[in-house]
């Protein structure tokens, strides 16, 4: 069980995963990605296939837990500040797209088509303390 290799976290792209395999094996964790160089070659499937698997060995997963969670990046305001939840008060936000079904995946797609991406596309906050979300206030 112990040579097993785990998935930690999954990326939408491997310059991400590429980031955190480096911080990992920094620290002598070996580490192995998924699904990167399927991405690399058509970054438009990252979602269908489920993102690049970030993945390290059984053993080692504790220790590259507290790696990825002490250098998780939260969301901030214009200011530079982190973003507080409304509901709990943790910065732990992170902004999320709310393309999470056919209805919103379609309205993507005809927006990318007719080239109207930016004004179609929407996002909120959601807190990983609570699981709050919350929209982006202007």
């Amino acid at each position: 069980m112990e040579e097993t290799f785990i998935t930690i976290a999954k990326f939408q792209y491997t310059t991400e995963a590429q980031i955190v395999k480096g911080r990992l094996e920094a620290d002598g964790i070996e580490v192995f990605l998924r699904d990167n160089f399927t991405i690399d070659t058509d970054p438009l499937v990252s979602n269908a296939i489920g993102g690049v698997k970030l993945k390290v060995l059984a053993k080692d997963k504790d220790a590259a837990m507290e790696i990825l969670q002490s250098i998780k990046a939260y969301s901030l305001d214009d200011n530079g500040n982190p973003i507080i939840c409304p509901n709990c008060g943790k910065n732990r936000v992170q902004m999320f797209s709310t393309i999470n079904n056919f209805k919103s995946f379609f309205a993507f797609i005809i927006g990318f088509v007719f080239g109207t991406l930016p004004f179609s596309t929407r996002y909120q906050y959601k807190c990983e303390n609570c699981n709050t979300t919350f929209p982006i206030k202007d």
